[in-house]
């Protein structure tokens, strides 16, 4: 089965055509960080025409990439939510209108489920298993039960981890996307130069929170450190919360295999302190490509295929009038 994804959740265009949920025969992003650097942040607006100009360009390129036609295509799957509502709605505007006029089916996909069957792209998954999810809008541990099953067992109570990057980097003046940016200038910085701590959350063992993080490298900055100490130092708490969390969470639900999902699952220093953890309580660690870390479209595609998969003759694969963008959509509406 051909499918053909759209990703508009954010600030990058994106469409893919994957075969079967797993074989990438295009994976083409548009990314709009020109426009936004400026800002220091993603303007909803600005996205969402930069989308309606991307979209036409980006689809003609990902399906010739592929050597397919939109006559191929077997099934369509676009983000429905969370996200920025005017840039989901180009998106699933296009989705459906192409799907309408092939006359075939369309999945709608929570932005959270691609990033979470992402890693099946380059690896093997045992299920159960579980997954840290974590992003720039979410930070989250879930119990993944097969392609389409999944519970959330913690989450941030405030920030998410990316945004945290975002927010600290715009302090510190390192530009914007700032997970990037704060890892690289954290190269050249002492991780022990600044005593932050890790935070806490009360009455719950696995919940985030780095709200508090972000106050402490305010105050730590009016004493004047060097930028790429804090950076490091800011880094190395962020990445031993998340390690920490998960690897409680893995003993307490006997877990041996942990996915790591999301934008920054891309950042080398939690790669390697959650490998690291893993080789010393027996755990095996994957997660996706890089590519496949940050908004694609061919995450949006398997997922939206492993839906459809479960049951093809359901109705809301043709419910087009039904179906619209939704902006704080909960995973359990569309995965299970």
């Amino acid at each position: 089965m051909l499918v053909l994804g759209i990703e508009t959740s954010c600030d990058e265009t994106a469409v893919a055509v994957v075969r079967g949920g797993v074989n990438v025969l295009s994976n083409v992003i548009a990314s709009q960080h020109d426009i936004h650097q400026q800002y220091g942040g993603v303007v909803p607006e600005l996205a969402s025409r930069r989308h309606v100009e991307n979209m036409p360009v980006i689809a003609r390129e990902a399906l010739g990439r592929a050597g397919v036609t939109l006559n191929d295509i077997d099934l369509f799957a676009v983000t429905r939510g969370p996200g920025l509502l005017g840039a989901l709605l180009v998106g699933l505007s296009a989705a459906k209108g192409m799907a309408w006029a092939l006359k075939k089916p369309l999945a709608p996909v929570h932005h959270l489920h691609g990033h979470i069957v992402a890693a099946r792209f380059n690896h093997e998954l045992v299920y159960p298993h579980l997954c840290l999810l974590v992003s720039g809008g979410h930070t989250s541990l879930y119990k993944v039960d097969g392609p389409v099953t999944m519970t959330e067992l913690a989450s941030t109570r405030d920030d998410a981890a990316g945004e945290a990057f975002d927010k600290v980097a715009k302090m510190l003046g390192l530009g914007f996307p700032g997970g990037p940016a704060v890892e690289r200038a954290a190269k050249e910085g002492d991780e022990k130069a600044v005593p932050f701590t890790i935070p806490r959350v009360k009455g719950s063992a696995l919940d985030f929170s780095f709200s508090g993080l972000k106050t402490a490298v305010r105050e730590a900055m009016k004493k004047n450190p060097r930028v790429a100490d804090v950076a490091a130092s800011f880094q190395r708490v962020v990445t031993n919360t998340l390690v920490a969390h998960t690897v409680r969470a893995a003993a307490q639900f006997d877990f041996k295999e942990i996915v790591i999902a999301g934008g920054v699952a891309a950042n080398g220093h939690l790669r390697a302190g959650m490998t690291r953890a893993g080789e010393e309580h027996g755990l095996r660690v994957v997660w996706p490509a890089p590519v496949y870390c940050t908004d694609n479209a061919a995450m949006i595609a398997a997922a939206g295929y492993f839906l459809y998969r479960e049951n093809p003759d359901d109705p809301r694969w043709r419910d087009f009038n039904g179906l619209d963008a939704v902006a704080n959509l909960p995973l359990e509406t569309i995965a299970r």
